[in-house]
Parts: structure tokens; C-alpha cells; sequence
């Protein structure tokens, strides 16, 4: 057993390294590498998201003739973990970013995007000012402005957190206890002015009735009441009416017209009378028989006067 933890071995003095064979590996060989994915993608075949972190046995290679300012690019082998299709990736080293080479799509990531976005910005920005030094003056003055600006409203807020750091809780709970009141007649005071803006047109006392008054007034109106509800309607007619009958000349001259006039001192109507038909029947058979009686005088006057001829 103490052998195995020997640190120096034994060489023979006629040991010769340069007769030792050494196996010969092809340039472009493949590595086994367990990696974890570095971005979350979508699997080409069966539509399975592999999320980014996902452990896997990769294979690895080095890609023949593309380099980056000298820096080698690796690809890399593996398979989905639902249908086992196969997916490639490289690394990118010009955006420290690996890029899906074949067999899944990357998920959108917007801060991706928006690194995008920034680096064409940039890349415009130096295209410009590349022949151009006014550009590059005048580019270089708003950045100036950008950092001036910036660091004024930093010293603001460093001015706002000083002043509020000497401020207690106590002495703003002071302070809002001594404000209180104040608020408080402010808003008597804009009561009152909305008052007697109101009433200032008309002018007149509001004088507020007492609850005895009140009383009073109910008692006497319900006495009044009862008496109305005893009293029946009919009294009023009967207690002062005069009834104006007609006089004898109108009867026999046949000229009163049937009217009765009821007064009273509530209440004052007339009633018109119509002529019944009896009394009607009655006037033609006079007016007949004084007609006869007329033609039969006239016939007793002609007969006279025939015999006096």
C-alpha cells in the first residue's frame, strides 16, 4: 500500500523518452464537454423551449477557418431533451454571445435588442465623425452637456437628502399639529364669506323657529280641523240663505223667468229653473181658445150688420 503514494518513481538508467510511441490524434477531433446552455431556445422539430441553464453532454469541435482577431470559434453539438434531434451552436466572440447555428431558434430577449440598437448607434456615430471634425466638436459638446446636466440634477438630490436628513419625525408631527388649526379657521373663514355672499342680495334676517312655536301652530291646526271635519256642508247653506222668490206681477204677467237666488255669506250661486211641459201644454190651449174666441166675436159682428141691412 505505501507504494501506490510514492511521488518519484523509478527510471532505469538506460531510459529513452524518445522511444516512447506516441499516438498520433487527427487535427479536428471532437470533444465531450458537459456545458449548460447559455440562452433559452426553441427546438426546430418538436417545438420544446429548452430553458437557459439546461445541463448537457456536448460535443465540441473547432470551426476551420473562422477566427475572430485571433480567437479561435468552437462549435457545439447537442440534442433536445423531448424528440433528441440534433442542435448546433457557435460562440461569437466579437459580442461575447454564442449564436444558434441550426436546429432550434433563440427566444426574443429584449435586452438584446436594445444592446443592438445602441451598438448601430455607435457604429453610425464613429462612421460620421471619421472624416468629419466639426461632427466629432459637435458631438463631443452634447455629450458634455448630457454629463453636465446630469451631474446638476445629482447634486440637487444630494442638496434635497441633506436637508431632509436633518428633519425629524417628530418635529414634522410639530409642525403639522401647529398647521391644523390654521387649515381650520381658513375654512371658517371661506364658509362664512360663501354665506353671506349668498344672502347678501337679499338682505333679509333668517329669524329660526322655536320648537314651542311649532307645537302651538300644530295644536291650533289640528283643533281646526276637527271643527271643520263636525261642521256638515249643508249648515253653510241653510244658516243665511235668502231665497228671492218672484213677485205676483211677474206670475200673472208670465215673465218670470224661474230663477232662485240662494246668498249666504260663504257661499253664492243661483239656480235656473226650466218651464216644465205641462205649464208649456197650458199656454198653447189659452192661446187656442182666445183665438177662437176672437174669430167667433168677429163672426157675430158680421151677422149683426147683415141684419141691420
Amino acid at each position: 500500500m505505501a507504494e501506490r503514494k510514492v511521488l518519484n518513481k523509478y527510471y532505469p538508467p538506460d531510459f529513452d523518452p524518445a522511444k516512447i510511441p506516441r499516438r498520433r490524434m487527427p487535427k479536428n477531433q471532437q470533444i465531450k464537454v458537459r456545458m449548460m446552455l447559455p440562452m433559452s431556445i426553441r427546438c426546430g422539430t418538436c417545438g420544446n423551449y429548452i430553458y437557459k441553464g439546461t445541463k448537457f453532454n456536448s460535443r465540441k469541435e473547432d470551426v476551420i477557418g473562422e477566427t475572430y482577431l485571433g480567437i479561435q470559434i468552437f462549435r457545439f453539438y447537442f440534442k433536445c431533451t423531448k424528440c433528441s434531434a440534433e442542435i448546433t451552436m457557435k460562440t461569437d466572440p466579437q459580442n461575447s454571445d454564442y449564436t444558434v447555428e441550426s436546429g432550434a431558434a433563440r427566444n426574443f430577449e429584449p435586452w438584446r435588442a436594445e444592446d443592438q440598437v445602441g451598438d448601430e448607434e455607435q457604429r453610425k456615430r464613429d462612421a460620421e465623425e471619421m472624416g468629419d471634425a466639426m461632427k466629432s466638436l459637435e458631438n463631443r459638446t452634447l455629450d458634455s452637456k448630457r454629463e453636465m446636466d446630469i451631474l446638476s440634477a445629482l447634486d440637487e438630490m444630494k442638496s434635497m437628502k441633506s436637508r431632509h436628513a436633518h428633519v425629524s419625525v417628530d418635529s414634522m408631527l410639530e409642525a403639522l399639529q401647529r398647521s391644523a388649526p390654521v387649515q381650520e379657521e381658513k375654512l371658517e373663514e371661506e364658509d362664512e364669506a360663501l354665506i353671506k355672499s349668498i344672502f347678501q342680495g337679499s338682505r333679509e334676517f333668517v329669524r329660526r323657529i322655536d320648537d314651542d312655536e311649532l307645537d302651538d301652530e300644530d295644536d291650533d291646526y289640528i283643533t281646526k280641523k276637527r271643527k271643520i271635519s263636525e261642521d256638515k256642508p249643508t249648515d253653510y247653506l241653510t244658516k243665511a240663505s235668502i231665497v228671492d222668490k218672484p213677485n205676483k206681477k211677474e206670475e200673472a204677467s208670465g215673465s218670470s223667468s224661474g230663477r232662485i237666488v240662494l246668498k249666504s255669506s260663504t257661499v253664492k250661486f243661483s239656480v235656473v229653473k226650466k218651464p216644465s211641459e205641462a205649464k208649456t201644454q197650458e199656454k198653447v190651449e189659452e192661446e187656442k181658445i182666445s183665438q177662437s174666441n176672437g174669430l167667433a166675436s168677429l163672426c157675430q159682428q158680421y151677422d149683426s150688420t147683415d141684419d141691420e141691412d
